[in-house]
């Protein structure tokens, strides 16, 4: 079994202004989370969000400790959110057993202990610094609460599904769901916007091999891009703007962490201010 980790720090948006792709990519991109009979996890400095996946295969893998966290075990001072974007897997934890399926979510509190993941799930992991004890608790979609925006005419047309929400499921500081597009319309998040009191990552998934996601970040004045592919995540700054258009439909689960999980905290940004 496989446990792999690295540490993303903090970049201020004067630094970020200065970077060509290959440094933009470096700091605000990351491929390859997704290995057969590996974990592999990304610490990130922004409100200390760790995102990363656990694909299974033939063995069970476990998760009980990085160096990065400084504790004895991951979840000692953590939340935990699990994503199974693949067939129907198990996750264990705190003696109990959880069946996730394609599309839902198991949050599991701080201090829960070892994680093992098995089956056939591919485990996309999110991770926040906790100060209280939630109750694990898996979360369907049917469950989520819907919200439906966007249009046909402006390609937008899109359903955001929020499963670690106050009216949902409690947590200490994680919110997380996704968004799914129907057929025709390719742009999230636009208009855009920005959250200074919290930081946000984007798992892209649901993509075609061929086709590609053009992310948008950067302050609104000065905005850059990253070009993504299947099961690739991108970092958001609490600076940054954070919207994409693909080239086909796809589906992307964002999560966040930081002050607020308010989720209309946040600082929308007008079409003629984007540069």
């Amino acid at each position: 079994m496989t446990v792999n980790s690295e540490t993303r720090y903090a970049i201020d948006p004067i630094a970020a202004k200065s970077m060509d792709t290959t440094a933009l990519r470096e700091n605000f991109h990351k491929s390859g989370l997704f290995k057969e009979g590996e974990i592999n996890l990304v610490y990130t400095h922004y409100d200390r969000l760790i995102f990363g996946a656990a694909v299974p295969g033939q063995t069970g893998l476990t998760l009980d400790h990085i160096a990065e966290t400084g504790t004895a075990h991951f979840l000692d001072r953590r939340e935990m959110a699990v994503l199974n974007i693949g067939g129907t897997g198990q996750v264990s934890v705190g003696g109990d057993t959880h069946i996730v399926a394609y599309g839902e979510i198991l949050y599991i509190g701080k201090g829960a202990g070892p994680v093992t993941f098995s089956g056939a799930g591919r485990f996309y992991i999110t991770s926040a610094p906790a100060h209280k004890t939630c109750l694990t608790r898996l979360v369907t979609p049917a469950q989520a609460r819907r919200i439906e925006m966007g249009t046909p005419e402006t390609a937008s047309e899109r359903v955001i599904v929020q499963f670690l929400h106050p009216d949902v499921c409690e947590t200490c500081q994680l919110a997380m769901g996704y968004t799914q597009f129907q057929p025709g319309s390719v742009w999230n998040t636009m208009p855009a916007h920005t959250h200074d009191r919290r930081m946000e990552a984007y798992l892209y998934f649901d993509l075609p091999e061929e086709a590609r996601v053009f992310h948008f970040m950067g302050r609104p004045d000065e905005t850059r891009h990253l070009i993504i592919a299947n099961e690739e995540v991108a970092i958001s700054p609490p600076w940054s703007i954070h919207s994409g258009a693909g080239t086909s439909a796809y589906t992307f689960c964002w999560v966040m962490a930081g002050d607020n999980i308010d989720f209309t905290d946040m600082d929308m940004v007008a079409m003629q201010d984007l540069r």
